[in-house]
């Protein structure tokens, strides 16, 4: 490290939620001695924590959302850095889900943990050319969360939306797709049929009941798949909650330390990677254990309980 080389660097993103975070961002990197670059446009979040992780920094930290936290780790990985660098997260997104689940819920929290908190290692999830953190996503998702109850919330976590979608489109193209797996050296396929959707989470697990924390120490990917459920009527609350149940026969769900999503046809479809997306008629992804030091708050829990 040399000298003039901040050993703690701040990456802040001041679009990121309600982008009021800024001054009091920057004021806890002040009184602690942390450097702080604030991005102006998509890419630089990449391009600040690949300099930062070249020049030597022991520390990371994204102050943004998780869109913010998968171009930060981008950087890092770009620097060939992950084995060397400790990532931390200020929670000033919308949704903030990586903080979630790794106990840092505020700013003050996220500070702290970067000073005092407990260091864990855990997994990322790889493609052929990209990372994510959090989840891949594919197939029909919704953006109008408004439209969407806080009691089927509570009930369907991500779900959830996927009903009030259904209900506001008159027709969705199924994807028609298999699942293969590897584990011990051997291929299977897991699931082949026509999906609604696909989520594959590393940091997040989705189940009845709501988004809940994934085991990111096991090096495992939590793979569910919603079947396409034709012209079913979804328009009750009740029914949506029963299709979509802890024991539904539409909503698959295992895990895999690897696996790859294939289409069945000719086209290719959008695949989310915390929010950056790619294009490809077939993806494969993997875990890779334990690369990632993260400084985690007192709310962390390395092996969460199911639902």
């Amino acid at each position: 490290m040399s000298a003039d080389s901040p050993e703690t660097v701040v990456i802040v993103n001041p679009n990121s939620g309600d982008g009021q975070h800024v001054e009091d961002v920057r004021n806890h990197a002040n009184q602690l001695g942390y450097a702080l670059r604030e991005t102006a446009s998509a890419g630089d979040a990449v391009e600040f924590a690949r300099d930062a992780a070249s020049a030597g920094a022991s520390t990371v930290v994204a102050a943004g959302g998780d869109g913010t936290v998968n171009e930060v780790l981008r950087g890092i990985d770009d620097a060939d850095a992950l084995d060397s660098v400790t990532f931390a997260v200020v929670p000033v997104g919308t949704g903030n889900s990586f903080a979630k689940h790794i106990g840092v819920t505020g700013i003050d929290e996220a500070f702290d943990a970067v000073e005092l908190g407990e260091r864990r290692r855990i997994d990322i999830a790889r493609t052929d050319e990209h990372l994510f953190v959090n989840s891949c996503i594919a197939g029909l998702t919704a953006e109008s969360s408004g439209d969407t109850s806080d009691d089927l919330k509570r009930r369907l976590g991500v779900l959830a939306y996927v009903v009030t979608t259904l209900r506001s489109v008159a027709e969705f193209d199924s994807l028609p797709l298999a699942v293969d797996v590897y584990e011990n050296g051997r291929e299977s396929t897991a699931w082949a049929g026509d999906a609604m959707l696909v989520l594959v989470g590393n940091t997040r697990r989705f189940v009845t009941g709501g988004e809940t924390p994934a085991n990111a120490e096991d090096g495992l990917l939590d793979l569910t798949v919603v079947e396409d459920v034709g012209k079913l009527d979804l328009m009750g609350d009740a029914v949506a909650g029963k299709l979509f149940g802890r024991d539904s026969e539409h909503v698959e769900r295992f895990q895999a330390p690897a696996l790859e999503v294939t289409l069945r046809d000719p086209e290719v479809t959008r695949f989310s990677l915390d929010g950056e997306i790619v294009q490809r008629r077939s993806l494969s992804m993997h875990a890779d254990p334990g690369v990632l030091e993260v400084a985690v708050g007192d709310g962390y829990e390395p092996a969460p309980r199911g639902p």
